[in-house]
């Protein structure tokens, strides 16, 4: 079921995202991978709304279900969020990164427009899924949960919080993916390298606090596409090109008790593991026009 419902989840996160498809390419071509499978996805990223029968304690139900388990709490003042992540119930699986919007923390105007739209849904609407169902459980993950919102509330909740403004049209559309770079041959198994590779086929990146992200301790470096514009239809008709989705790029260091094992021994367990929340606060940015509004 797992398979099924992150098969969907990458399926239709390709067909709208274009750099996904161009960076398998790329890849392939450079020979670093034959496949797409061969990609180790270090995690993906959903986005939510911080309303009582929505958020994290809504969504993470899903994935609880599956066999993963909560971890870490992370907290963004600026930009008003929360976010946990979530170890996988075996290896060959991703993590998961969900954030959740402090909507009581946002200015009245701002709170009344999203209630106005989330307050259509009534109940948790996980609680109704059949889980055991992966087909309905995948078309839960692309459903609209509320009515298309207008250009204008789209716009006075951008001003105020784009991460606002990107959910209450995209809603748990599929965030981003993560390639991991670290098990990629030499000479790309770096986001150094990486992104050399990178900006050499023509992919802009987020450069946020710089284009590579780094934990204090050095152990986790992240970089990330400039998310592409896709032309979103609002109601009334009205349309407005509005950031959509990205792909991120995760390089995790050996911890330094397994230094020296051999490189066939080295797994996700030996890696420097969970998330760093300067480096998320960075890549939330993907999305924000600071960077989709930069020349290329």
């Amino acid at each position: 079921m797992l398979n099924d419902v992150l098969k969907g989840l990458m399926d239709r996160y390709q067909q709208r995202v274009p750099d996904v498809a161009a960076v398998i390419a790329a890849m392939i071509k450079e020979g670093m991978i034959q496949q797409a499978d061969d990609i180790e996805n270090d995690h993906i990223a959903f986005r939510t709304m911080g309303v009582p029968q929505l958020g994290v304690q809504s969504l993470e139900k899903i994935f609880l279900h599956y066999g993963y388990k909560k971890m870490d709490k992370y907290h963004f003042a600026a930009k008003k969020l929360d976010a946990w992540w979530y170890a996988p119930p075996a290896p060959q699986y991703p993590r998961i990164f969900i954030s959740e919007l402090r909507v009581n923390d946002l200015s009245e105007a701002a709170q009344e427009i999203i209630h106005r739209y989330t307050s259509e849904v009534k109940t948790d609407p996980v609680n109704a899924l059949n889980l055991d169902d992966a087909s309905a459980v995948d078309t839960f993950l692309h459903s609209s949960l509320w009515r298309t919102p207008t250009l204008a509330d789209y716009q006075l909740l951008a001003a105020e919080s784009e991460y606002a403004a990107w959910v209450i049209y995209n809603r748990y559309y599929l965030n981003h993916f993560t390639v991991s770079v670290h098990n990629l041959p030499a000479g790309y198994n770096t986001v150094a390298d990486f992104n050399i590779f990178l900006e050499k086929h023509g992919f802009r990146l987020n450069d946020a606090g710089g284009k590579i992200k780094t934990s204090p301790d050095g152990a986790l470096l992240q970089s990330a596409t400039v998310a592409g514009m896709i032309t979103a239809e609002f109601a009334g008709g009205e349309k407005q090109a509005i950031a959509g989705s990205y792909v991120e790029f995760a390089e995790r260091k050996v911890l330094p008790q397994f230094a020296h094992l051999p490189a066939a021994e080295i797994g996700r367990a030996q890696r420097r593991e969970g998330f760093e929340a300067g480096n998320a606060d960075k890549i939330f940015e993907s999305t924000y026009a600071t960077q989709t509004k930069k020349s290329s």
